[in-house]
């Protein structure tokens, strides 16, 4: 049963040609920021929301909000009875989808059509014309559009699949005719990889989409992802709004975008840009909507899909056109023509987005899941935007996706864009569940992702051996100590000033200490100048000045040696400090010359032996486990395959050894760190 809270209204009054009220099918951010627009606009909105996400910040900023299921996303945000009757009883005349959930179900807009509600977004023909990838890729090589080799049909087994395969020519890409998202994609370069590949393509795209089918194609080496944004609307005007660069990915899942492409010249945008609307022409197409494209090295580009529907990344094209996508949906689906053409498309500067995710990048990127202890921004401005569904004290469930928000920056260059990107993320400051910013902040310093040589294999490639935040560039580590011996000055001399001391105050504390980083120790001294100190260590003097800094702050904004920084200071106890700054984090001890002489000669404690524990490294669901007790394993085995928020993981074997015991069983869920099984 649904059930509905209502708040008081306030706001400018709307266009007569537009919605009175608008529900948006979704949750987390990309419900934030089409309330925004709404709102903007003068348009009501409505929220809907499962258990999980009772008191989410989306549901807090509607107008009104309706209650509609338990946590899985199957029995509430996926139920398009549940959210008809939450439009029908608040009286909303249109909806949203946003994007996932029901955003490219042909089924949800023709069932809005029967009700008399407005879907905000293509007509029910074009979803199901473009949202069969098999189906897509016939129609746009009719239209005209490069399409990539491989097997214009269902697949209908691996054995099939083997066969197809070598017709081709490794490598091939399988993936779910109905997926999106990354998820159902495997890459194959044998035949045994194939067999493998299909069947867990398979699985997931049944447990994502509800439709198993699969499709086979050439996977272009050294591959950039270039999408086409599209606009049109139902008067047979269509445009395309330049591109976006969306090549640096992890398992398919797009993770920094930016627009325009630095790959992409002014002829190749422009064939780009017309195959996309030529599509969109055959299909009859309307709203906002995405082409995407393979290139490779020579600037050759081939079709994979068109998303009909809002990108997760449209606001990197909203930064450089001036437009506002969602706007431009709602009014499309008012009715209203398009206000500018083809030559009026602007094309201003260069924006970059990245997707700050509730995952691990230590332990390969595994999900995270908790409370956001907390949670403080970037400053936000005309050339910083953050788009979120969170606040601090907010929950990241294992229901949903793990993003938890989006940093958007924009500059007049390329360089420019990625520094203000770079700088935003050393102030984003998030605790309480693990989360990439340090992995972010390492993209955007590292030099051939600023040299613009981008592929999807950049971060294998490039993190291959996988992320460590430890690695702090000798160029860095010097003002990250001078950091470390300033906050931890500040700090001292708050202590020094704290009431109730029973000294009378003679305590003054001192400026010489002992910062040891590891088993490197090197002694600093400072002093004092207007609004920092002057910060002495090994022979070379920094400046160090901060704008307002007190102890407690998670971010230290100010200035080493004249240069803007922000820098994320913690304290773990009264000695050790942990700095992170463009991706590496610093764990620093801050002691006296007599403290540091003690504790050299405490001595160290062993870390338990875990070698014989497969533990879980992410919260999840067993899906399968693969041996049983007393059976011996290889190096390389499958040991069990975990379901964390719809992606399997498969836990293979590190050494060979014996399987002593089974601690779970399939369909148990897992915590991090809990015991999956002992070894011999």
């Amino acid at each position: 049963m649904t059930t509905s809270r209502s708040k008081p209204k306030g706001r400018s009054r709307r266009s007569k040609a537009l919605f009175r009220k608008i529900l948006i099918a979704n949750r987390g951010e990309i419900a934030c920021r089409i309330m925004r627009t709404a709102k903007r606009m003068g348009i009501g909105t409505v929220a809907v929301y499962s258990e999980a996400d009772d008191g989410a910040l989306h549901v807090r900023m509607a107008d009104e909000a309706v209650a509609i299921g338990p946590a899985p996303s199957a029995e509430s945000y996926l139920v398009v009875e549940r959210i008809i009757d939450a439009a029908k009883k608040t009286g909303a005349d249109a909806i949203h989808p946003g994007f996932g959930f029901l955003s490219e179900n042909g089924d949800f807009a023709r069932a809005l059509e029967k009700a008399g509600i407005t879907f905000i977004g293509p007509s029910p023909e074009a979803i199901a014309a473009m949202g069969d990838k098999i189906e897509s890729k016939k129609l746009a090589n009719k239209a005209g559009v490069n399409t990539i080799p491989g097997h214009l049909g269902e697949v209908a087994d691996a054995k099939q699949a083997a066969v197809i395969a070598k017709d081709i020519g490794f490598p091939v890409m399988i993936k779910a005719s109905a997926g999106g998202g990354g998820k159902g994609m495997r890459i194959a370069r044998s035949a045994g990889e194939v067999a493998e590949g299909f069947a867990s393509a398979q699985n997931e795209a049944r447990s994502s989409f509800g439709d198993d089918r699969i499709l086979i194609e050439k996977y272009v080496e050294q591959p950039r992802h270039i999408e086409i944004q599209l606009l049109a609307d139902a008067h047979g005007n269509a445009l395309y709004l330049n591109e976006r660069e969306c090549s640096i990915q992890r398992r398919h899942q797009k993770v920094v975008e930016e627009a325009p492409s630095p790959f992409v010249d002014a002829d190749m945008r422009r064939a780009m840009g017309e195959q996309a609307v030529a599509l969109a022409k055959a299909v009859d197409y309307r709203s906002a909507g995405t082409v995407e494209f393979v290139a490779g090295a020579d600037k050759s580009f081939y079709f994979l899909e068109m998303n009909t529907r809002l990108q997760v990344e449209h606001p990197v094209t909203e930064m450089i056109t001036g437009l506002d996508l969602v706007e431009q949906m709602i009014r499309v689906a008012a009715g209203e023509k398009l206000a500018i053409g083809q030559d009026e498309v602007a094309l201003n500067g260069w924006a970059m987005e990245s997707r700050v995710y509730a995952e691990d990048p230590g332990r390969g990127f595994l999900p995270s899941i908790g409370r956001l202890s907390k949670f403080k921004l970037p400053t936000e401005s005309a050339q910083v935007r953050v788009d979120s569904g969170v606040s601090e004290g907010g929950e990241i469930s294992m229901y949903y996706d793990p993003m938890i928000a989006k940093l958007v920056t924009h500059g007049e260059t390329r360089d420019q864009a990625i520094d203000r990107m770079a700088h935003a993320l050393d102030e984003f400051a998030i605790r309480g569940v693990s989360h990439n910013v340090p992995f972010l902040a390492s993209v955007a310093a590292n030099q051939r992702f600023r040299e613009g040589r981008l592929t999807t294999d950049f971060i294998a490639e490039e993190y291959g051996a996988g992320y460590d935040s430890t690695q702090v560039p000798e160029t860095a580590k010097d003002a990250l100590v001078a950091v470390a011996a300033f906050v931890h000055m500040r700090a001292a001399e708050r202590a020094a000033q704290t009431s109730g001391r029973t000294d009378g105050g003679r305590y003054q504390p001192e400026h010489t200490f002992t910062i040891a980083i590891g088993e490197e120790e090197q002694e600093v001294d400072l002093t004092p100048v207007e609004t920092g100190y002057k910060v002495t260590a090994n022979g070379r003097a920094i400046s160090v000045r901060a704008n307002d800094w007190q102890p407690g702050d998670l971010v230290f904004r100010g200035q080493v040696d004249g240069r803007d920084i922000a820098v994320q200071v913690e304290r773990s106890d009264r000695e050790a400090w942990r700095l992170v700054h463009g991706g590496a984090a610093l764990d620093v001890l801050v002691r006296s010359a007599r403290a540091a002489e003690l504790a050299a000669r405490m001595p160290k404690k062993e870390p338990p032996d875990l070698s014989k524990l497969l533990m879980s490294p992410m919260p999840g669901l067993v899906v399968s486990i693969a041996v049983e007790a007393g059976d011996d394993v290889k190096a390389g085995e499958e040991l069990c395959v975990i379901d964390a928020m719809k992606m399997e993981n498969v836990l293979r074997a590190e050494r060979d050894g014996q399987v002593a015991a089974l601690n779970v069983a399939p369909g148990d869920s897992l915590a991090v760190d809990q015991v999956i099984m002992t070894f011999a």
